[in-house]
């Protein structure tokens, strides 16, 4: 290692980038396989073959509310190597939610860009009797928190999404979380769990194939991959909740090989076939470079913090 690090140290910066990437990397994902996070990682992986002329390999590392995955990435060599997809649960929610972290993402993690951003949407089971958003409101009112409500993890958008209805609303139901959307989901479609607030990559299929039912998005407006479906805020005035997908790595990783990250994944992102890829997910691309990125997840810290002690979440 240290013999590694002194040839490392030897290299001209830029001699550092442009010899970037020798070998396959790996895009860590904080939740399981068929969740949200994990199907816009692999959307990219697929684009960023061609810009970095490696593999790109997908770990689905969940655990710890999306915290294991943050500290396998903050804790790999400095190399570039290792990615993370970052999301608005351990990136700006878990920060606040958990009093004992091993690793500040703020702090331990350098951001790359933004992959892309979008609305989530809430669904029940083809066999429930909510057949619209006002309807399901109205059977969560009358129930009197005897109902629940399924999300990715605690800390996940699909979680903080739900308290902010709840809270806005003024209705209560109970959290049950799970490790990644796709088992939620899988009860949501078995009748276990009353409904959900999700990601769209994560639903789409379930719902063209009729196996869940979508009341309402969580953005501004509708959106063409689901037309005919309102805003929540259409029922809940001034309510809105969108989940958001980037690339970071560890801090201190050289420059020149960030660079060359920033600059691969410019490229694969103007690429026509995944742009039509996301977008078909319901997902809207980005071109927030890493600094930009970086104050995203700042300012979605501060506003998902009050959201947090309003609705008393606690883990640890």
């Amino acid at each position: 290692m240290i013999r590694r690090r002194t040839l490392l140290a030897t290299l001209p910066l830029p001699a550092l980038g442009q010899g970037f990437p020798t070998r396959p990397l790996r895009i860590l994902t904080a939740f399981a396989a068929g969740g949200g996070t994990d199907l816009i990682a692999r959307t990219l992986a697929q684009a960023l073959i061609g810009p970095l002329g490696q593999q790109v390999i997908v770990e689905n590392r969940p655990g710890a509310g999306g915290n294991l995955a943050t500290e396998i990435c903050a804790t790999a060599p400095a190399d570039g190597y290792t990615l993370l997809m970052g999301n608005h649960g351990p990136m700006s929610v878990n920060p606040t939610l958990f009093r004992n972290l091993r690793v500040n993402p703020e702090t331990a993690l350098e951001p790359i860009g933004l992959v892309a951003d979008a609305p989530l949407v809430v669904v029940v089971g083809s066999r429930s009797q909510a057949r619209d958003f006002p309807g399901l409101m109205a059977e969560i009112r009358a129930a009197r928190g005897d109902v629940n409500y399924g999300s990715a993890s605690n800390g996940s958008a699909s979680h903080l999404a739900a308290a902010l209805l709840l809270q806005m609303a003024g209705a209560e139901a109970e959290h049950i979380p799970y490790r990644g959307a796709a088992p939620a989901l899988t009860d949501i479609v078995g009748g276990v769990l009353h409904f959900m607030i999700t990601t769209l990559p994560s639903a789409v299929g379930l719902i063209s194939g009729g196996q869940l039912r979508a009341l309402a998005v969580t953005g501004e407006r509708s959106i063409d991959v689901l037309p005919g479906v309102p805003p929540v805020a259409a029922t809940v005035p001034g309510y809105k909740a969108t989940a958001w997908y980037g690339i970071l790595v560890r801090a201190g990783t050289p420059q020149p090989v960030v660079a060359r990250l920033a600059e691969a994944q410019r490229t694969a992102l103007a690429d026509p076939t995944l742009i039509t890829r996301l977008r078909d997910e319901g997902c809207e691309p980005s071109g927030m470079d890493g600094p930009a990125f970086g104050r995203l997840i700042r300012e979605e810290r501060v506003r998902w913090a009050e959201v947090v002690r309003q609705a008393r979440i606690t883990v640890d």
